[in-house]
């Protein structure tokens, strides 16, 4: 113990005094001791006899200036390590020795800045390691490292950020408002780096950690955000972040706060995902018009092919057909098949096609308001010959349609017989048929 108090006093000496001695010369006012010291502990370290190194180390570090060798400071971090690993059992030594090491990170950064970034990662990596229980210190230390380093910080260094953040906040040392910061902080340095499944991995971490954290309750989020992104509305970073944050609440979609964020980010940033987005967004909300226009926006990318384009048409064509626009779901639907090259999709429009069909009310005679539903048989039909999943469900529409057909003296009154070709126009929609009647 006496020897590391020695060690303390002389880091904190050798800290302070530092212009003192380098105005003395690289190796300070004791040259000669300074370059005997490197000399010995130097041998010993090459060898990896580090027990007998560390005295030597000591007796360098005492007499150089931290600028005479950085190989020295940076072979003290590994001989310190080492008496780290050899006195876990020894808490008070072991904590003391953990304090010197982060001293040394430290030392490097200060007087080496051109390594200042391998020194402030280096030194989180050994807090990891060798701090425990202790989250104050952890969150101050990383804190320190992240805005030295920012994008260049370690990836896994804003995990830990995070969950020392989480941690300060259940104790009621941090506020929301500063864990959602370091949120933010870490998901957009974490955007800065090249992108990977490590990378990714560590992004879902740590919306993880902090969806289950609880922190951001959406009306927390909407009295934070709000004025933020009233001073910045065309603040790209600013509105991804809202978005992409309020998504990690729970119910915190359907407030004006995260559609105009949501809109803004669009319109700063026009991407395919970003106008299905807000089509997804605003149909949920039953806006129509906004909802119908962002999902056309979204198949005119050209990330959206034939096929993807054939899925949207079809969704859009079911969303319109639920708000009652037949004929838009018509045109949607029918689309839908003329874009379909691999069939996935095929059966589902031609059913969603006779469906409407089957629940269009048209006026005129008895042969006119019944006329639609020889149109609904017909996409019944095509339905289950293209996908014969749908057969039952099919077959179930086709014989509750057959009911609504006309009777046989019906069509004959209209000059009408079984087979003949009949055009149906009804509310937009127009469609070819073959006349049918109750037997």
């Amino acid at each position: 113990m006496k020897r590391l108090a020695i060690l303390f006093f002389t880091a904190v000496f050798v800290m302070i005094n530092c212009n003192v001695l380098s105005a003395q010369g690289k190796y300070g006012a004791d040259s000669a001791d300074c370059i005997k010291y490197l000399s010995y502990y130097k041998e010993y370290f090459k060898q990896k006899n580090y027990d007998e190194a560390i005295p030597h180390w000591r007796n360098a570090f005492r007499l150089c200036p931290p600028t005479a060798n950085q190989t020295m400071i940076v072979d003290g971090t590994a001989l310190v390590r080492n008496l780290i690993n050899k006195n876990r059992n020894n808490s008070i030594y072991k904590e003391a020795l953990v304090d010197t090491l982060m001293m040394l990170h430290d030392l490097r950064a200060e007087y080496y800045p051109k390594y200042a970034l391998t020194a402030y990662n280096n030194k989180g990596l050994d807090m990891v390691q060798y701090i425990q229980n202790d989250n104050k210190r952890l969150y101050e230390g990383f804190d320190q490292i992240i805005k030295a380093n920012k994008e260049k910080t370690r990836p896994q260094l804003f995990l830990f950020q995070l969950n020392a953040a989480v941690a300060l906040y259940k104790d009621g040392v941090l506020s929301s408002e500063e864990v959602i910061n370091e949120y933010e902080t870490a998901m957009s340095y974490l955007g800065m780096m090249e992108q990977n499944e490590t990378i990714d991995k560590l992004r879902k971490d740590i919306e993880n950690i902090f969806i289950s954290s609880k922190v951001a309750s959406c009306d927390n989020l909407i009295a934070l955000f709000t004025p933020r992104y009233e001073a910045n509305p065309e603040d790209v970073e600013l509105v991804s972040n809202i978005v992409r944050i309020m998504s990690t609440a729970d119910d915190c979609t359907d407030n004006d706060l995260f559609v105009n964020a949501a809109t803004s980010m669009h319109k700063l940033d026009p991407s395919y995902n970003s106008a299905y987005f807000l089509y997804r967004l605003y149909s949920s909300q039953g806006n129509y018009d906004e909802a119908v226009s962002f999902m056309q926006e979204a198949i005119n990318y050209p990330e959206s092919d034939e096929d993807k384009d054939a899925d949207l048409y079809f969704e859009l064509a079911a969303y319109c057909f639920k708000n009652g626009k037949n004929m838009a779901a018509l045109d949607y639907a029918t689309k839908a098949l003329q874009l379909d090259k691999d069939n996935s999709t095929v059966g589902k429009a031609y059913m969603l096609a006779g469906t409407i069909w089957g629940s269009t009310v048209c006026k005129g005679n008895e042969i006119e308001t019944r006329a639609p539903y020889w149109v609904a048989v017909d996409y019944m039909n095509k339905a289950k010959a293209a996908d014969s999943a749908l057969t039952d469900e099919a077959n179930k529409l086709i014989a509750q349609y057959r009911t609504y057909f006309p009777q046989t003296a019906e069509a004959f009154m209209y000059d009408l017989q079984d087979g003949q070709s009949y055009t149906v126009s009804c509310n937009g929609m127009r469609a070819t048929t073959t006349v049918r009647t109750q037997k």
